[in-house]
């Protein structure tokens, strides 16, 4: 497990979130008037996944169920890049409220023997979080995160590197502050959780969100600020000893996620985590865009797909 990890944030590199499930990929696909179809899904990650030069960026890359009946996890592996999958199955409602709960555990032991097998090493676990006056309430948090924790032991007992994602969502009108405030909280809890369920935290990558003020706020953070108020969330509430923290887009434009992780690594002075980047949208979105479904797009939309890689790569090293 810990030569997966390192592999999967090894100097200069990070991991592609190719996880989109079956409906986020629908509304992606519908922005740009396509429908999704598991035949044009496969046909548009295949152009993501065989694009020359990936391996010099991407140590790893989580894969949908779907993706691996496609047998894509094979061009990974040809390339050395680390496979692994998202295997939580989506969200149900918590008491009959707004916060939502993470699903998945029941079938979660039999899939991840079936996912080993197909030689993947990783497994991804998201948990949502939405800020409002009243949210996160201490029931839901409790319930939430004790999921986690036994995904993260199942993945363990699978040898397979557990990644758990605690995403406070960008979601609302609350600032920065109140997002640093919630962060915290979340972070903390999860870990003293893992701690007293006897968890070896260098097995675990921690993926989540940076600290900014919510997207109905009208207030867009400067990368100074964002950094200094994630590093300040993280050194309160995150163990020195996991095996790294890489950070979601969660709603950012590519330009955004880019130059805030940028800003963070470049700040980051002592930390003793290793800092890197799970982005999903922030680089894919040009790339769809580009691609838009034509096959005679394929090679501009490649060609974009490694610049925004090479600069977020770049922005890892803290050398934008």
């Amino acid at each position: 497990m810990q030569e997966t990890i390192n592999k999967l944030l090894q100097f200069g590199k990070g991991i592609l979130a190719a996880d989109e499930s079956t409906h986020t990929i629908e509304k992606r696909f519908a922005s740009l008037g396509l429908i999704s179809t598991p035949e044009l899904n496969k046909k548009y990650r295949e152009m993501l996944f065989t694009t020359e030069g990936i391996e010099n960026y991407l140590g790893g890359v989580i894969l949908y169920d779907e993706s691996t009946k496609q047998n894509l996890h094979n061009i990974l592996q040809e390339k050395g890049i680390i496979a692994g999958i998202k295997v939580d199955e989506g969200l149900e409602s918590f008491n009959g409220t707004e916060e939502q709960l993470t699903k998945g555990l029941d079938t979660l032991d039999m899939r991840l023997k079936e996912y080993f097998d197909l030689g993947l090493k990783f497994t991804k676990w998201r948990g949502v979080f939405k800020i409002t006056d009243i949210f996160p309430s201490p029931s839901f948090l409790e319930e939430n995160l004790n999921r986690m924790v036994e995904y993260v032991k199942i993945s363990i007992q699978n040898n397979m590197v557990p990644i758990v994602e605690p995403e406070i969502l960008l979601d609302g009108n609350h600032t920065t502050t109140r997002c640093a405030e919630i962060s915290v909280v979340v972070w903390q809890m999860l870990f003293d959780k893992l701690k007293e369920a006897n968890i070896d935290l260098k097995n675990i990558i921690l993926k989540t969100n940076m600290v900014l003020p919510g997207k109905d706020s009208g207030v867009k953070a400067a990368p100074l600020e964002v950094a200094e108020a994630t590093l300040r969330s993280l050194e309160k509430s995150v163990p020195i000893g996991i095996g790294g923290v890489v950070f979601l887009s969660g709603g950012q434009t590519p330009d955004e996620a880019t130059n805030n992780l940028n800003e963070i690594v470049k700040r980051r002075k002592d930390a003793s985590w290793t800092i890197s980047f799970s982005y999903s949208r922030a680089l894919q979105e040009e790339v769809m865009a580009t691609w838009a479904g034509k096959g005679e797009n394929i090679i501009s939309a490649q060609k974009v797909f490694l610049d925004r890689l090479e600069r977020v790569s770049k922005a890892r090293n803290g050398q934008l």
